[in-house]
C-alpha cells in the first residue's frame, strides 16, 4: 500500500460544511492570537493599572497555564455532552471575558479576566478540531480542513503580536481584547444552524476525580520548563516538573483502571494514534523552540524595535496558511504519508540547519529559516492529526483533539528548556571572562548593561553578547537538527506500518 489515506466512503462534505469550517477558523485564530497578543499591550497595560512585577508574570501567562491545563477535560466533556454545545459556551465565555479584560480597571481583574480566556480557549480549541472529524467524513476532505485548522492556528500566534502592536498604537490597550467580540457573536449566531452537534452515546459517568489529577500533572510540568530557559535549572523548577510526571503516573493509571475514564486508554488502541500523538509532541517541539531565539535576535541582535520585529516575522507566516493542505495534497495524488511527514521533518531540520548558518546580520536567512521551520511542521502536525483523527473512535473526537493539543503544549514548553538551557550555556561560556558579571545571564542584560558604559566598552560588550548568543542560536539549532533528523527517520519507519484503509475499516469500531 502506497497511500495510508485512501478516499473513504463517508458523504463529501457539501458549501454548507465548508462555510462553517470558516465560521469555526474566526474562534481558533482568535484563541491562538490570546497566545501573543500581550507582547505589546503590556506597557501600557503597567502604566495604567501599576501591576506588580509577580502581577505582571500572571497577566501574561495565567492564560497558557489554564489552557494546557483543561485542554483534556474540556475535550472529555465536549464528547459527553455535546461538541457544538461546549463549543458555543466556549464562545460566550471567551467573549465575556475578553469584555472583562478590556474594560480590567485592576491587576487582579485582568489576571481573572485573562484565567477566564483560558477557560474558554481550552473549550474552543479541542471543538473545533473534534467538529471536524464530525462534519468532514471523506478522508480527503477531512485532510484538507486539518491542513487548514493547523495553518490557522500557526499563524495567529505570529498575528497576535503585530495586532497588538497596530491597536496600541492607535487605540487604548483594551482594544487589543475587543476585537475578539465579533468573531464571538458570529459563531453564536451561525453556529446553531451550520454546525452539527455530535457527542458519545455512551459516554458514561464523568470522572471528577481525573479533573484536579489531570490539573496536577500538566500544570507544573509545564510551569517548571517554562521557567528553567530564563531561570536555569534551579531546583524548584526540577522539582515542580518531578511533581507533575507523578501526578501523570497517577493519572495514567487511573484512566486504565477505572470505568469511565477521562481520557479512555481505547483510544490508544486506535492502529496509528500513538505514534501519531508522540510524533505531534516532537512537532511541535520543533516549531515552538525556534521561537525563543529568533524573537530575541531580530530586536535584540539586529536591534529591530518591537514592532518592526513583529512585522518582519509576519514575513515567514505568508506561505504556513499554504503547507498543510500542499501536504495534503501530496498525500492525495500518491505519496505515502511516512514519506510526507518525514519531508516535513527533514523541512523543519532544514530551517534550523539555516539558523547555523547566520551571523550577527543575517535577516534574510534567518527568516528564511523561519519559513522552512514553520512550513514544515505545519505539514507535520497536519498530517499526524488527520491521521490522529482517522484512527479514533468517532464519538471520542473531543479527547483526541484535546490530547494532541495538549501533546503540542508539552513539546513548546520542553524545547523551550531543553533549547534554551543549550543557547544559554553556550552564551554564557562564550562571553569574555572581562564582561559584568551579571552581563553572562541574558543577552538584554548585557545590552542594557551596554548602554550604562562608555561608549567604547559599551560597544564592545554590546558586540561580544551579540556574537555570544548567536553561537548560542547556533549550538541550540545543531541540537533541534538532530532531534527532528532523528523523527523523520522514525516517522519514515513507525508510519509506514501504519494502515488506514477507511474504506475497509471502521475506526469506529474500536472498543470503547
Amino acid at each position: 500500500m502506497t497511500n495510508s489515506t485512501s478516499s473513504s466512503m463517508g458523504a463529501r462534505a457539501g458549501r454548507r460544511e465548508w462555510t462553517a469550517l470558516g465560521v469555526l477558523m474566526l474562534p481558533l485564530l482568535l484563541v491562538s492570537m490570546d497566545v501573543s497578543v500581550l507582547y505589546f499591550a503590556i506597557p501600557a497595560i503597567s502604566a495604567d493599572l501599576e501591576p506588580s512585577g509577580t502581577q505582571q508574570l500572571w497577566i501574561f501567562d495565567i492564560y497558557g497555564f489554564v489552557l494546557a491545563g483543561l485542554l483534556m477535560t474540556m475535550g472529555s466533556l465536549g464528547d459527553r455532552i455535546g461538541r457544538r454545545r461546549l463549543l458555543l459556551f466556549g464562545a460566550a465565555a471567551f467573549g465575556a471575558a475578553s469584555l472583562l479584560a478590556a474594560y480590567a480597571n485592576s491587576a487582579e481583574t485582568l489576571i481573572a479576566a485573562r484565567a477566564l480566556l483560558g477557560v474558554g480557549g481550552a473549550t474552543l480549541m479541542p471543538s473545533t478540531m473534534a467538529l471536524i472529524r464530525t462534519m468532514f467524513t471523506d478522508s480527503d476532505q477531512r485532510a484538507k480542513a486539518v491542513g487548514l485548522w493547523s495553518g490557522v492556528m500557526t499563524a495567529g500566534i505570529a498575528l497576535g503580536s503585530v495586532m497588538s502592536g497596530v491597536l496600541v498604537e492607535h487605540f487604548w490597550w483594551g482594544s487589543v481584547f475587543l476585537v475578539n467580540l465579533p468573531a464571538m457573536v458570529l459563531l453564536l449566531a451561525v453556529g446553531p444552524a451550520l454546525l452539527p452537534e455530535a457527542r458519545n452515546p455512551e459516554p458514561g459517568r464523568f470522572d471528577l476525580l481525573s479533573v484536579p489529577l489531570s490539573l496536577a500533572a500538566v500544570l507544573p510540568v509545564i510551569y517548571g520548563l517554562k521557567e528553567i530557559p530564563s531561570q536555569g535549572w534551579n531546583v524548584g523548577y526540577v522539582l515542580s516538573v518531578t511533581v507533575g510526571l507523578l501526578f501523570a503516573a497517577l493519572f495514567v493509571h487511573r484512566q486504565r483502571t477505572i470505568a469511565s475514564p477521562l481520557i479512555s486508554p481505547a483510544l490508544f488502541r486506535g492502529h496509528g494514534f500513538a505514534p501519531a500523538l508522540g510524533l505531534y509532541l516532537v512537532a511541535a517541539f520543533g516549531m515552538i523552540g525556534s521561537a525563543y531565539f529568533t524573537t530575541q535576535y531580530i530586536q535584540s541582535v539586529l536591534g529591530k524595535s518591537a514592532l518592526e520585529a513583529a512585522l518582519w516575522s509576519l514575513l515567514p507566516s505568508v506561505p504556513i496558511g499554504f503547507a498543510g493542505v500542499a501536504g495534503s495534497q501530496l498525500v492525495r495524488r500518491g505519496v505515502h504519508r511516512a514519506r510526507v511527514v518525514a519531508g516535513g521533518f527533514l523541512t523543519t531540520a532544514g530551517g534550523y540547519g539555516l539558523l547555523v548558518l547566520t551571523d550577527t546580520d543575517s535577516l534574510w536567512l534567518l527568516l528564511g529559516a523561519c519559513a522552512a521551520l514553520a512550513c514544515g511542521a505545519v505539514v507535520v502536525m497536519s498530517q499526524l492529526a488527520d491521521l490522529a483523527l482517522g484512527t479514533a473512535p468517532v464519538e471520542k473526537a473531543g479527547s483526541a483533539s484535546a490530547l494532541l493539543e495538549t501533546a503540542a503544549e508539552f513539546g513548546g514548553a520542553l524545547s523551550m528548556a531543553v533549547l534554551g538551557a543549550i543557547g544559554t550555556a553556550i552564551y554564557r561560556h562564550e562571553m569574555p571572562s572581562s564582561a559584568p558579571a551579571s552581563a553572562d545571564e541574558t543577552l538584554g542584560g548585557a545590552l542594557a548593561i551596554a548602554r550604562q558604559l562608555p561608549e567604547r566598552a559599551g560597544d564592545v560588550l554590546a558586540t561580544a553578547a551579540r556574537e555570544a548568543f548567536t553561537r548560542g542560536m547556533h549550538a541550540a539549532a545543531i541540537a533541534g537538527a538532530v532531534l527532528l533528523v532523528g523523527a523523520a527517520v522514525l516517522a519514515a519507519v513507525t508510519l509506514r506500518r501504519v494502515e488506514v484503509r477507511e474504506e475497509t475499516a471502521d475506526p469506529e469500531k474500536v472498543p470503547a
